[in-house]
């Protein structure tokens, strides 16, 4: 039989040492929020983050406990009495949050929480003493009589509901705007209609919260398989606006015939489609692994993807001309990689992942000018994935679901269906060629500097891609057939190389 989560909580070792500790210093904790949820929910969960509550000094409880378990310790509020314990047990990594309680009694600490499905308490004595239902077995039906509850968060888990616990939580914390939309999506919960009016009322209120937890949330969001239906909602209460308002001049932006939707339209449009896609390739093992990869801590590529869905054409406002009667965006990709690297850095997201989005926005459109050919060579082939790199599958995604968003009066489902044959084509291709061991250069730089006695310049690194081009695509297969290809280069560009050497000298 598998265990519940509640039997891993009691079967826990850190957890009975923390309630001994905190016994035998007669201190009262509490477990609180997610975890309970959970519970109830009986959702099993294989990192078991803890958060504790007590009625006062828990950073001096919890620097003590560092001690004890040696653990990591530091001070989140120091204010509002929080601090952080992180725990590495054999190959897990446990996160431990005490906080001291926000009013005088625990039940008051819980109207201070951002939900009623979060505002619940255990007193942890509850699951180790012998005298109690837990202490004496692991049934979830045991949690129903020692909860503690007092504002229907078990209810409103019954009910699927997301309810703020009072009308001043959101001012509080202006976050919990965000993660009433992150819990929605991850608990296919829904937010109810009066929790609704007070985020409708404080939306712009998100403004002052911090990147990094914006960011949080909102890759928790986009990590659903439905991110869609939830930005649709965000939308419409001008969420996304205020957490990003470059998306505002997009709105309304009529494009050419090609297209059926305004700008924003188009891109909503797109972030569906890549989730349809999603879904239609879920059985392709090395896709899925793919957007399955975490590309910095806990966010995935998966994620990042629809991102750079939401920013493909996040340029086009500012590339807007009309010339002979025709709605043109030439450059929009530029624009938008410009774009997209200023919004990345604002969230605070890592390099690979600034590099990854701005590879998707700025090649978006590659892929839909191989598939115009009617046939591709393995010149282009070769430098789309060089210029690509890692994200060459990422960006044939959006342009599957960029082209399938793309429905105006002249699209036609012959052109579609080329594109989309292209597309996977190339990322059958791409993985294939993951498998393959690199060719080794056939000469390298020194061989080059020393055959045509030239100075060492970023020109011997141009010389090398060309040559590693050539090799890929079977021009060249051995060191002579390098070094003629090389002098073909150097009598090109005799006179830069000059110039190079005379810099040198």
């Amino acid at each position: 039989m598998k265990p519940t989560l509640l039997t891993k909580i009691k079967e826990l070792d850190l957890l009975k040492i923390i309630y001994l500790f905190a016994k035998e210093r007669k201190v009262r904790l509490y477990l609180v929020g997610g975890i309970l949820r959970d519970l109830f929910l009986n959702r099993d969960k294989e990192s078991l983050d803890l958060d504790f509550c007590l009625r006062k000094n828990a950073i001096s409880f919890g620097q003590k406990l560092s001690r004890e378990l040696k653990a990591g310790f530091v001070v989140l509020d120091k204010d509002h009495g929080a601090c952080r314990l992180v725990k590495r047990v054999k190959d897990k990594v446990y996160t431990l949050d005490f906080t001291d309680f926000r009013d005088q009694t625990i039940e008051k600490d819980l109207l201070h929480r951002d939900f009623t499905i979060n505002a619940l308490a255990l007193n942890l004595e509850q699951i180790f003493d012998k005298s109690t239902p837990l202490g004496m077995g692991s049934r979830i039906e045991d949690l129903d009589g020692l909860l503690i509850d007092p504002y229907g968060g078990k209810q409103d888990l019954k009910l699927k509901t997301i309810r703020a616990v009072n009308k001043k939580g959101f001012d509080e914390d202006p976050l919990r705007i965000l993660r009433a939309y992150s819990f929605s999506a991850t608990l296919g919960f829904k937010i109810e209609k009066e929790t609704l009016q007070l985020i409708k009322l404080k939306a712009n209120k998100l403004s002052e919260v911090s990147s990094e937890r914006i960011r949080d949330e909102l890759f928790k969001i986009l990590d659903r398989p439905n991110a869609f239906d939830y930005l649709v909602q965000m939308d419409d209460l001008k969420i996304i606006k205020t957490i990003i308002p470059e998306i505002e001049t997009m709105r309304g932006l009529k494009q050419g015939p090609y297209h059926h939707l305004d700008v924003w339209g188009h891109t909503l449009e797109t972030i569906k489609q890549m989730e349809i896609l999603n879904t239609e390739l879920k059985n392709r093992k090395e896709i899925k692994n793919y957007l399955n990869e975490a590309i910095s801590g806990e966010r995935k590529r998966r994620a990042l993807l629809k991102l750079g869905a939401l920013f493909h054409d996040i340029g086009k406002p500012l590339a807007l001309r009309h010339e002979d009667g025709k709605t043109k965006f030439h450059g929009h990709e530029k624009i938008g990689l410009e774009m997209t690297q200023e919004i990345a850095k604002r969230l605070k997201l890592s390099n690979d992942e600034l590099d990854a989005l701005g590879k998707m926005v700025f090649w978006h459109l590659r892929p839909g000018y191989l598939a115009d050919n009617e046939e591709i060579t393995s010149r282009a082939k070769f430098r789309y994935f060089r210029d690509t790199a890692r994200e060459a599958p990422s960006i044939l995604l959006i342009s599957i679901a960029d082209q399938r968003s793309t429905r105006g009066p002249l699209t036609s489902k012959k052109s579609r269906i080329q594109h989309e044959e292209v597309a996977l084509g190339l990322i059958k291709e791409y993985f294939r060629k993951k498998k393959e061991k690199p060719l080794p250069r056939l000469i390298n730089g020194d061989d080059l500097i020393n055959h045509f006695k030239l100075e060492p310049s970023p020109l011997i690194g141009k010389m090398l891609a060309e040559l590693d081009e050539l090799q890929a695509i079977g021009k060249i297969k051995t060191r002579k057939d390098a070094f003629k290809a090389a002098e073909k280069f150097v009598q090109t560009n005799g006179a830069d190389l000059k110039k190079e050497k005379k810099g040198g000298a």
